[in-house]
């Protein structure tokens, strides 16, 4: 970490302004006190009182409604400020010192500050259904099964057979909702207060090879309170501040009931193969359609958000078939070799299957492994004495049945102290398996062929769902007395205009005007270039010969030119040839050669042409240039590089530039003083990410990224940093620490501290305002995340100067979750972009938004294919008093200056780079480590023993090395 403690800023701070000063804007910044952000590494200064936000506040409950903020901002001041010439930088309010929200006074979120207003009206449908909430009175028992049950399936079969022996007598005639576990509900009261049931259930075959049977459960049912729906009222009225989890909880398991039933239950989706007629994705797979179903409390009253829903299920095939889809039928006509049969094991270990050779005698077992021999050599003793038979002469003579493929090994069932040999070819997979393994790009694609829908398709589908479920006849639903409306909810949304963008004055079009969500590089140039003056090529693709190879090479160098970048069509030395597997030593020998070429001077860019297929290669190039030489690195694909196309150059000159320190475009407001809350004081804008292991894998670390824009008014570079924490570790944990040197003492350090400072020394300025979009926090995190991260921001702030607190606005950006918004008329071409779907900038912040809190759904992009999913932003913390149409404008601007393509993209781009950061981070860690997964990582949640990745280079963690 930089421990940097001069913080005056580098004499070319501000170069590279040029055409970013048009419209008057000052060149530089006014020569305002400039404090030098001391730092507290020698002696750590003692840390903020802690103190709730003042009366000011909308947050932590206060407030409301859209009353104007309070404290000396100004904004018409400051408009007018920004116009004049030299400016004065305003000093930032009087403050308080603000400490973290604190847990024990009752941690509010922030209000909402009002509606937004701007923008051209329009109405929209939500997948979201009214839910009239029931006048009658909720219970709640308890529930204890003896002997304990861990199947959540078997305790639902004990419950159900409770109720069938029982309602009419004991029960009095209640359907109770039973969550699995040991909660039952009931509208009203039941007959007692506590009783115990006896239930006789016959076990399901669970595959072990022991005859199921009759098994005798004894049911304590017990009053445990009254589920008050009084405070859920008060809460949707916006009466009541936290939601009550508990009366949301009983009605979201009253109206999964039935579902329950009738399908396989993942997570919050119900899928079965009679919803949609299940395709094949490859390898003995194929994809179950479904829905996803939750009850959430929005401004209009409870609603039921329904969505659909696709994931892989194992083919109910023989057993035999899915082994020939994994190999290919010609393999399983001969021997297995090693290498196969480890596959097939690992495909088939933990599936159920159910034998076919018994007629109607139909026995499931679980597949535990696989024979090392083939069939026909596998013997195994019949009685005490030891007396052996052959598997092939047992089938034949117990159940009349030739094994024919005597060749292939048998499967082992049941526990591993008696082998159980099954057969392959007497055994089919039962039906309704889901597959939880990692898909390869095969199966990802049929998925998302499945998926994909048209945004008029998938409204039908969902609306034939909402009818098939048939919530008027429920019998849960009526019991409760919950209605469901069968119609989509209509939203009041807006579409706000798309902001000009500035390119450099020497281009024919100098601004720009997105249409639909897009423009073009078409007569523009970026608005800074950067300067490559020294660059290789290494060539790993075998298929692309040397002349084809630099004929790229200068067409690319040639639309860097024309993009307007100072780019050298020379490389420093001929295109190098290299095979993958010698990635290591290829890159070190072109560093090594162009360094001595240029006599010191160090190599600028590499240009890496890979194979299409390049398994870890990619990765690879990336871990060294970044971690190991300090070098910026673009790979092209093969055939980019056979079939040239303008637009693919154009694209890849872009990511050029940027990650080459240069900027591609600006907003014409930032240049020009005029956005609200960012124009008037430096101001920083944040974001942050935390990937996860995919599922399976149990030990390997998750990766954390922050990136922080690194100029200011422009807002559109952004510095990244990526460190590992603990695996599924989910708060950041390296955005302030603290350490012990046995020369320094007390060391302070972490990701928001030096990116303030990286701030600081490439404007010229300290952050005064902080504004940090969080991505990838689930709802039931919120609270946790924001204590945790808000607290480490404020400590790397007071580390830097004492009483250094910059106002923080901190937001969660949400992409995972199921609202889907249409337009009201499809037949309205006006209302949507090409693809059917709702325009760029449309905004919904009402009626299906949170009942009290700051939140609003924005689609800032144009649809390409399938349904639009709109990015959901939830303000949890606001001490920069941010009006809706401020936050929901400066939000949708932004998503304009993405700097790898010429589209608005889906979320802001902050929360993208920290997200493609994070993802990159992944090639970092060692490769034994990403496999095999055997390094020392900790479950814990300090991460105290997580192996840290290897450290960024600093020339590389200046610029948008992600990109």
């Amino acid at each position: 970490m930089l421990e940097v403690l001069d913080m005056a800023p580098p004499p070319q701070a501000r170069h590279q302004q040029g055409p970013a000063r048009a419209r008057g804007a000052s060149s530089g910044h006014a020569p305002g006190r400039k404090q030098p952000l001391q730092s507290s590494v020698a002696q750590p200064k003692a840390e903020p009182a802690v103190v709730p936000p003042e009366g000011g506040k909308r947050c932590g409950g206060g407030g409301g409604g859209g009353g104007r903020r309070r404290g000396g901002r100004g904004r018409a001041k400051a408009a007018a400020a920004a116009a004049a010439e030299p400016r004065a930088l305003p000093a930032p309010p009087p403050r308080t010192v603000i400490g973290p929200p604190v847990p024990s006074k009752g941690l509010s979120f922030c209000r909402r500050p009002g509606f937004g207003t701007v923008g051209a009206r329009c109405v929209v449908k939500a997948n979201h259904f009214l839910a009239e909430l029931p006048d009658k009175d909720l219970t709640q028992y308890d529930v204890k099964i003896t002997p304990e049950v861990s199947s959540r399936a078997v305790n639902r079969a004990i419950m159900a057979e409770l109720v069938r022996l029982y309602r009419a007598s004991d029960l009095g005639m209640r359907l109770p909702a039973y969550d699995g576990r040991k909660n039952l509900y009931t509208a009203g009261i039941l007959p007692f207060d506590a009783r115990e049931f006896v239930v006789r259930l016959t076990d399901e075959d669970d595959g072990t090879g022991v005859p199921p049977r009759e098994r005798e459960y004894r049911v304590a049912i017990k009053f445990a309170a009254r589920a008050d729906l009084h405070h859920l009222r008060q809460f949707i009225a916006g009466r009541q501040a936290d939601a009550p989890q508990e009366a949301l909880q009983v009605l979201d398991i009253v109206l999964r009931e039935l579902a329950n039933q009738r399908y396989v239950s993942i997570g919050r989706s119900f899928y079965s193969p009679d919803i949609r007629k299940p395709q094949r994705l490859g390898d003995g797979l194929q994809s179950w359609c479904g829905f996803y179903q939750s009850i959430r409390p929005t401004q209009m009253g409870l609603s039921l958000n329904i969505d659909m829903s696709s994931t892989a299920f194992i083919e109910p095939l023989p057993v035999i078939e899915f082994v020939a889809q994994i190999l290919g039928k010609d393999v399983i006509s001969r021997p297995l070799s090693d290498a196969n049969r480890i596959k097939i094991k690992k495909a088939l270990r933990g599936v159920k299957v159910e034998v076919t050779h018994r007629g109607n005698v139909r026995r499931k077992y679980r597949i535990s492994g696989l024979t090392t021999q083939p069939t026909h050599e596998l013997i195994f003793p019949i009685d005490d004495q030891m007396n052996m038979k052959s598997v092939v002469e047992y089938f034949k003579e117990m159940y009349g049945f030739t094994i024919q493929h005597r060749h292939l090994p048998c499967l082992q069932v049941g526990n591993q102290k008696k082998a159980n040999y099954l057969p392959m070819e007497a055994c089919k997979i039962v039906e309704g398996q889901r597959y939880t393994k990692r898909l390869n790009e095969k199966q990802i694609t049929s998925l998302l062929k499945v998926t994909c829908q048209r945004p008029r398709e998938q409204e039908m589908d969902i609306l034939q769902t909402v009818h098939q479920n048939g919530y008027e006849q429920d019998p849960y639903a009526k019991e409760f007395g919950i209605n469901i409306s069968e119609k989509l909810t209509s939203v009041e949304a807006r579409v706000l205009p798309a902001p000009w963008l500035k390119y450099h004055d020497t281009g024919k079009e100098k601004e720009c005007l997105p249409q639909v969500g897009q423009w073009n590089m078409v007569n523009k140039k970026v608005i800074n270039g950067c300067k490559v003056s020294h660059w290789a090529c290494i060539n790993f693709s075998r298929s692309v010969p040397e002349a084809t190879a630099r004929g790229f090479c200068q067409e690319l160098a040639q639309m860097c030119q024309i993009s307007g970048m100072e780019f050298n069509s020379e490389p420093v030395i001929p295109i190098y040839s290299a095979r993958p597997d010698q990635v290591v030593k290829a890159l070190k020998h072109v560093y090594n050669i162009a360094l001595n070429k240029l006599k010191g001077k160090e190599l600028e860019l590499l240009l890496a042409i890979l194979p299409d297929n390049n398994g870890p290669l990619y990765g690879d190039i990336k871990r060294i240039c970044e971690t190991d030489l300090g070098l910026i690195s673009q790979c092209c694909l093969t055939k980019h590089v056979f079939k040239i196309s303008k637009q693919y150059l154009a694209n890849v000159s872009l990511k050029i530039n940027v990650k080459m320190g240069g900027r591609n475009t600006v907003l014409l407001d930032a240049i020009s003083w005029r956005i609200p809350l960012v124009s008037d004081i430096p101001t920083i804008i944040f974001g942050a990410d935390v990937t996860h292991p995919e599922t399976g894998e149990d030990s390997s670390p998750s990766i954390a990224a922050v990136v922080a824009s690194q100029d200011w008014p422009e807002v559109t570079k952004y510095a990244g940093l990526v460190c590992a924490q603990a695996h599924r570790q989910e708060l950041i944990q390296d955005l302030y620490k603290t350490w012990h040197d046995p020369q320094r003492g007390t060391v302070t350090g972490g990701m928001i501290r030096e990116l303030l400072i990286s701030f600081r020394k490439a404007t010229g300025q300290k952050p005064l305002r902080i504004i940090f979009y969080r991505d990838g926090v689930s709802e039931g995190q919120f609270y946790q995340v924001l204590l945790y991260e808000l607290d480490a921001i404020r400590k790397a702030c007071a580390s830097l100067e004492p009483n250094y607190q910059p106002p923080v606005t901190f937001v969660v950006v949400q992409k995972r979750h199921h609202t889907r918004l249409f337009a009201n008329n499809h037949k309205d071409r006006n209302s949507m972009d090409k693809s059917g779907n709702i325009l760029p900038g449309t905004v919904v912040d009402s009626k299906i938004c949170h009942p009290t809190e700051f939140d609003f759904y924005l689609c800032s992009h144009a649809g390409i294919q399938g349904t639009s999913r709109p990015a959901h932003y939830h303000v949890l913390w606001d001490e920069n008093n941010f009006t809706a149409d401020e936050m929901q404008t400066l939000t949708n601007n932004l998503c304009y200056t993405y700097a790898r393509c010429t589209r608005s993209v889906s979320v802001v781009p902050p929360a993208y780079y920290a997200h493609l950061a994070a993802f990159r981070a992944r090639f970092y860690m060692e490769p034994e480590m990403s496999e095999n997964q055997t390094s020392k990582s900790s479950n814990g949640t300090n991460g105290a023993s997580v192996k840290p990745l290897p450290a960024l280079k600093e020339k590389v963690k200046r610029v948008m090395f992600y990109c």
